[in-house]
């Protein structure tokens, strides 16, 4: 592909596609067509994920309405309590959370929300946006499954210019009104094989999903479309390795696609590396990668940046993207991105667009991912020791909810 064809694809894929709809149905076919235009054939695989219908999201603040997007697959409700807003997370300030109608800062991650549950709360605000923005946009999120885990609250999002005006004013009162029809949907994977010469095969992963509110060109079509020019050159060239291609559904919902995938085990016995991509190509920003596996691949990928000229620098850590399922099931894994400084790229908001992409550097980001995986499939033996450290099982029990973060 040349900087043309993917600004193109870019184009073709400008639109919205959470995981589960019809529009990241469509994606997956778009790809699968890109995919037979090199005279490749794959697979798209089906993975049941939940889903909900909002019918009714209304938060009322001492008797005025908020605007609001209701959390999906968050039950339907209707509660009134007194508001608190939660600055702190310490053992007074979560005691406060009892019978209340609890405001967040930010996301409501996992520990977050076990905690307000235990401590009694009723419900939950969130926010998300930039008081700075002109925009009022408010991203459409969920109550994850392995959140809530069957202890449903009802919870809205906002945006934070509302949340500050909230605070400003002193609320007091707050009401929620959830209605929601909750069902079992489908994603999809699209998968390609590209058979090596032995049985044991590198994995290489990218979603194509996006957010509710961005139409995810950095996050992920550059990671998609980075395997894709990784695909397109093995398939004229020799590999030793098998290598298979899984474009990943629901990534940003908690990267169920790549989670669906690990859960074949038997698939996994002859995968001896997953290689990640999730955004790359940006206009602006550092290139980085991030491996969960043994440290000495982070010396290799280092060696090979200063080797043929191309600016890299990265650590031993766990990425949150669809590597880390890979890792949790001991395959050893290293992720790619080009990180862009925040006031010149964000993801995640309507503000991702191919805007901030440029093609001729996703060639150049596609050419270094092609020296390195050349390396890897074309070794006699796969160098990577299959085994995951201790320190980064560690990592993985945190960023999997095992472990709470600094406990012993």
């Amino acid at each position: 592909m040349n900087a043309n064809q993917i600004m193109k694809i870019f184009e073709d894929t400008a639109y919205v596609r959470m995981g589960g709809t019809e529009e990241e149905l469509k994606t997956a076919q778009y790809l699968a067509g890109l995919i037979g235009e090199l005279g490749l054939k794959a697979e798209i695989v089906p993975f049941e994920v939940p889903m909900a219908t909002m019918q009714e999201a209304v938060l009322t603040v001492d008797g005025e309405t908020v605007v609001c997007k209701g959390y999906l697959n968050a039950g339907s409700h209707e509660v009134e309590a007194p508001f608190y807003y939660l600055r702190h997370t310490d053992a007074f300030s979560l005691s406060l959370c009892k019978g209340k109608i609890v405001m967040v800062d930010g996301y409501l991650n996992y520990w977050t929300y076990q905690d307000i549950l235990e401590n009694g709360a009723v419900g939950f605000i969130t926010y998300d946006g930039n008081a700075n923005y002109c925009d009022r946009d408010i991203d459409q999120r969920e109550l994850r499954a392995f959140v809530h885990k069957g202890n449903k609250i009802p919870g809205v999002n906002i945006n934070a210019k509302d949340a500050i005006e909230l605070i400003r004013k002193g609320a007091a009162t707050a009401k929620i009104v959830l209605k929601q029809e909750e069902y079992t949907g489908n994603s999809h994977n699209v998968i390609l094989d590209l058979p090596g010469e032995v049985d044991e095969y590198i994995a290489f992963t990218a979603h194509y999903d996006s957010t509710s509110l961005s139409q995810g060109a950095y996050d992920n079509m550059s990671g998609s479309l980075g395997i894709l020019g990784i695909a397109e050159h093995f398939s004229k060239n020799p590999h030793r390795y098998g290598m298979r291609f899984i474009w990943c559904g629901s990534e940003e919902r908690g990267l169920l696609g790549s989670k669906a995938y690990c859960e074949n085990e038997e698939a996994l016995k002859n995968c001896v590396l997953n290689v990640n991509l999730d955004m790359i190509g940006c206009i602006m920003g550092r290139f980085i990668y991030c491996v969960t596996g043994e440290e000495k691949l982070c010396h290799y990928i280092s060696y090979l940046g200063s080797e043929i000229g191309f600016p890299i620098d990265g650590s031993q850590n766990v990425y949150s993207s669809d590597s880390t399922p890979f890792a949790d099931k001991g395959v050893p894994a290293v992720s790619f991105a080009r990180i862009a400084p925040q006031n010149t790229a964000t993801i995640h908001n309507s503000y991702d667009t191919l805007a901030v992409m440029k093609g001729e550097q996703m060639v150049e980001d596609i050419n270094f991912l092609i020296a390195f995986t050349g390396r890897m499939v074309n070794a006699f033996r796969c160098p990577v020791a299959k085994t995951i450290p201790d320190n980064m099982k560690e990592k993985l029990d945190e960023y999997l909810n095992r472990k709470r973060p600094g406990k012993k």
